[in-house]
């Protein structure tokens, strides 16, 4: 079905936890890592559709600081998906004009992951259609508090000074999230991008993320037109949003 969001004139920043991998897995008598394999395969997909539905920035969660507690088997076969994701995508992300960046923690990922990852983001670096992040042993905790370690000065920061230093080094620019997914029909945030979606937008689904498309994106791109964000404000104050945060009237699809 053809989208007409992307005639809206916004380009909002779209998050998404990929949940429901094991559990997709699991109800067709498959192992947890054929689960993650369809889940990379999702990934594929609203990853392509991104960009035509008017998304500027797309963060996925794929690994968080909580999933070392995971079975070791099942670490090693997630890092391994998530390697040769990015190894055999990154050809078609360059000539789509995708800029590819990993955040989180890498001083504990395998080192030719690590090594993957530098490469595709140095090769990816031009791209302008779609800023594609991936989360990799994050932790939105973690990230608050060394953020607030380095800060160098004596006098408390104001939001948008501390909002710079949380970003990654390679983003330059900390960005809010005007939209967040969670798949698998979990109603929660599982410390993902907590300063970022402050004012974001919640739309959860039930679909396990193996079976979550395109169409399951347009979707929830098309209720989050409908809403009304105030900010905090009444109606009569729509133009008063601070900073860094979009705007869209209400419209329907």
């Amino acid at each position: 079905m053809q989208s007409n969001l992307e005639e809206k004139g916004s380009s909002p920043h779209v998050a998404i936890i990929m949940d429901g991998n094991g559990r997709w897995a699991r109800a067709r008598g498959l192992p947890r890592s054929a689960g993650h394999r369809a889940g990379v395969q999702a990934a594929r997909r609203v990853v392509e559709a991104a960009p035509r539905l008017g998304i500027s920035a797309l963060t996925l969660f794929a690994f968080s600081a909580d999933n070392w507690q995971r079975p070791q088997a099942e670490v090693a076969a997630l890092f391994s998906l998530l390697q040769r994701y990015v190894r055999d995508e990154l050809q078609q992300l360059v000539e789509a004009g995708i800029r590819l960046t990993v955040i989180g923690r890498r001083s504990r990922l395998p080192k030719d992951l690590v090594q993957s990852i530098v490469a595709a983001e140095m090769a990816s670096a031009a791209g302008n259609r779609l800023d594609l992040r991936i989360a990799i042993d994050y932790s939105s905790r973690d990230a608050i508090a060394d953020a607030a370690m380095r800060w160098p000065f004596a006098h408390t920061p104001s939001r948008t000074a501390f909002g710079r230093l949380l970003a990654a080094p390679r983003l330059g620019v900390q960005t809010d999230v005007d939209l967040l997914i969670r798949s698998g029909g979990e109603k929660r945030l599982s410390d993902f991008l907590l300063w970022e979606a402050a004012y974001a937008e919640l739309h959860f689904v039930d679909t396990l993320w193996p079976d979550f498309g395109s169409e399951d994106l347009r979707l929830a791109m098309a209720d989050f037109y409908r809403r009304e964000r105030r900010f905090g404000g009444l109606n009569a104050d729509r133009g008063s949003a601070p900073s860094g945060a979009m705007q869209q009237p209400g419209t329907s699809l």
